[in-house]
């Protein structure tokens, strides 16, 4: 059973990367993501119920270290997305109040479960047959109302716990990124930098008409909000070019016999060499 549920994570973290790279858009993301673990966690759960453990050795490894890997993501992009949905409209210096406060609550979490925290981190083991074995539980272990709603054939007394320590390492590290990336954005501002690299547009006035019909046209400005014109007179601001009258070159464009996209082939063609060319350097 071991290596399907390995398969199972493997699968999961493929999954969960290929969505970071794919989406950028944080509530999105999230709710692509949890969609996939949601179905993942569910796989794993009819894994489990179809299979027995080997022995108690089994079982404890698995609720200690194997299923919170899963559930602690679906925990973390649950709380991002809560977070970011809540997020409030205003400066800099009003959001990096708001990720320090999120920061703080990671703090509460910790202190009100320093004595498992502290027995987690430091690897011991002594109490693992309460913990994460089914059925085990320990009244006197201060269990949290919700275990008494779970279902005991997937769930012990503390695995949920160790995911939620998971899960909180990960949003520290979100919460700190994005404060990182607000000061970055404050000083960016005050120095108002720009690049010292001058580009200058060497293809045919053809070729960027075609590019910019194609990026108007899968509306990846604005989320599709700019229009055609503001667009093309974007470009010709950033590159100090006259595109003349890109509408009828757009006409002779489409009036092509072969290959109407030639630009758009080109670039296509290009890319896909460079990455089928292993000995290139990124």
């Amino acid at each position: 059973m071991s290596s399907k549920l390995n398969l199972l994570l493997s699968n999961l973290n493929e999954q969960l990367n290929f969505i970071d790279l794919e989406i950028d858009n944080p509530i999105k993301k999230c709710e692509k993501a949890i969609e996939v673990i949601l179905t993942s966690i569910a796989n794993l759960k009819k894994t489990v119920s179809k299979n027995n453990f080997k022995s108690d050795t089994e079982e404890i490894q698995f609720f200690k270290e194997l299923k919170p890997q899963f559930t602690s993501k679906l925990i973390y992009f649950n709380m991002v997305y809560k977070i970011e949905m809540k997020r409030p409209n205003g400066g800099n210096r009003i959001l990096k109040k708001y990720y320090h406060n999120e920061l703080l609550k990671l703090k509460l979490f910790f202190d009100n479960e320093l004595e498992f925290y502290q027995y987690y981190r430091s690897g011991s083991t002594y109490l693992d047959y309460k913990y994460f074995q089914r059925g085990k539980f320990d009244i006197k272990l201060a269990l949290d109302n919700y275990y008494f709603e779970t279902d005991t054939t997937f769930s012990t007394s503390h695995d949920f716990k160790v995911a939620q320590i998971l899960a909180n390492d990960l949003l520290q590290l979100y919460l700190e990124n994005q404060l990182i990336m607000i000061e970055n954005k404050d000083t960016t501002e005050k120095t108002q930098r720009k690049p010292n690299v001058k580009m200058t547009w060497t293809s045919p006035k053809v070729s960027l008409t075609e590019l910019i019909y194609a990026l108007h046209t899968e509306g990846v400005f604005n989320n599709g909000a700019a229009d055609l014109k503001e667009i093309a007179e974007y470009f010709e601001h950033i590159f100090e070019i006259d595109l003349g009258q890109y509408r009828r070159a757009f006409l002779e464009i489409r009036a092509r016999k072969n290959d109407k996209t030639k630009f758009i082939t080109t670039l296509n063609e290009a890319l896909l060499k460079r990455m089928e060319n292993s000995d290139e350097i990124i």
